[in-house]
């Protein structure tokens, strides 16, 4: 007999089934045992007669999150979570949890929640509770909105490697790893291999890929990896063009997650509304907040640019454009208008950055000279520069964080409670 997801239990009622799962919770009431079992659908209630004598036997054995494979019959029980229950004709231990566990799966009312730390060193049994469950169903429907926008839109996948034999931007920040005879670096960014791709005449790219930043941060938006979303386009007249994607994208993501998942969530009206990096900076001043970065914004700014722009335009999603050249890489296209100001942009969303992009400089002689104001070394990125020596179409990109972007969604106090395994500093497993 195949089994049978506890979802679908409705529609066998008056059947003989085999569920298949973790024990919830087991309640004695002397001849009747009860029992919760619990799979990645949902829990059902499980009655154990004395009458089936070796599964009421059995159930003497079972601890807390034992995985069990029970056969029954599905009945109607208005008093049964549901309005159904399965009475039990076999029990069979598939694998039995030690009784003591090092966290709880079941919140007792009135018990508090694990330590965060605690949580994370058992993350596994942690991931078993289901509002933690829900948080990757929204990661699977939102990548997949995302991938039904590419596949419409003639876009390639593409995979970059994570070691790269110099740092895309500078030494710093870097995590260097030995790579047999010579050093090697894990990648800050797929952006130089995006380029390269426009380069190859792909047009249209996207991956999804590890993302590895050596920062010694401690805040609740930083990991030392974490998971990117990267496209790139070709033939684009500005970074406006950059943006328009990424808008129908994200409303691509947010209709899947309805469809599939019926969040409720409301649809953000195209455009984004679109402020420069000096209009935000005044609308901070006149709301009475003075960052103390001139060319960039703090977390404090950004969340207090999105509060008045939630006010203002009653929109979550804000584009800073127009960032100073001096806090952008050298790859970003400098302003026609103003040589101190570059094609780029950044993705605020619900108070927190989650998207940097940009117009990128795709002409070799402009792209060398802009290394070399950032006082790069051309030998460590020669191979990078060929990229655009023998032809390249303008192009732009943007580099995504899924973790923030969904973190926000939920609400979640951290990016780590949005991520499978978080990295940061002081974690290295499990």
């Amino acid at each position: 007999m195949e089994r049978t997801h506890i979802k679908n239990l409705k529609t066998k009622v008056g059947e003989t089934v085999i569920v298949k799962g973790f024990v919830h919770a087991i309640r004695d009431q002397g001849g009747i045992k009860f029992l919760l079992i619990r799979d990645v659908t949902g829990i059902i209630q499980v009655v154990v007669l004395k009458s089936e004598s070796e599964a009421f036997e059995l159930v003497k054995e079972l601890t807390l999150e034992s995985v069990v494979s029970i056969e029954g019959r599905v009945k109607e029980e208005k008093q049964a979570p549901d309005g159904f229950e399965l009475q039990a004709l076999k029990i069979s231990i598939l694998s039995k949890a030690d009784p003591e566990l090092p966290i709880p799966v079941v919140i007792e009312k009135g018990g508090e929640e694990p330590e965060v730390t605690k949580r994370f060193d058992w993350r596994w049994i942690d991931l078993r509770r289901s509002e933690r469950q829900e948080i990757f169903k929204i990661w699977t429907e939102l990548e997949a909105g995302f991938r039904d926008y590419y596949e419409k839109n003639g876009f390639f996948q593409i995979y970059a490697p994570s070691f790269m034999s110099s740092p895309s931007e500078s030494g710093a920040d870097v995590f260097e790893v030995n790579y047999f005879d010579r050093k090697a670096y894990l990648a800050q960014s797929p952006q130089f291999y995006k380029q390269m791709a426009m380069a190859a005449g792909f047009e249209k790219v996207f991956m999804t890929g590890p993302v590895f930043r050596a920062e010694p941060s401690f805040t609740t938006r930083h990991m030392t990896e974490f998971t990117g979303w990267d496209f790139e386009i070709s033939y684009i007249d500005s970074h406006y063009d950059v943006m328009k994607v990424e808008e129908e994208l994200i409303i691509s993501g947010f209709n899947r997650l309805n469809e599939k998942l019926d969040l409720g969530l409301e649809i953000p009206v195209i455009p984004f509304p679109k402020v420069s990096m000096a209009e935000a900076k005044e609308m901070l001043k006149q709301a009475g907040i003075e960052g103390e970065r001139e060319l960039d914004l703090s977390p404090e700014e950004e969340r207090e640019l999105s509060r008045i722009v939630k006010e203002k335009y009653n929109h979550d999603f804000i584009f800073v454009t127009a960032y100073p050249s001096a806090v952008r890489p050298f790859y970003h296209m400098r302003d026609d208008s103003a040589e101190s100001l570059t094609k780029s942009f950044d993705l605020l969303y619900k108070g927190i950055e989650i998207t940097t992009g940009a117009q990128r400089e795709h002409r070799f002689d402009v792209l060398e000279r802009q290394a070399m104001e950032k006082g790069m070394d051309l030998a460590s990125i020669r191979e990078y520069l060929d990229f655009f020596k023998y032809g390249c179409p303008p192009h732009g990109g943007v580099g995504i964080g899924p973790g923030r972007l969904i973190m926000k969604l939920l609400e979640l106090p951290s990016v780590k409670e949005a991520t499978f395994l978080p990295r940061d500093v002081k974690r290295l497993k499990p």
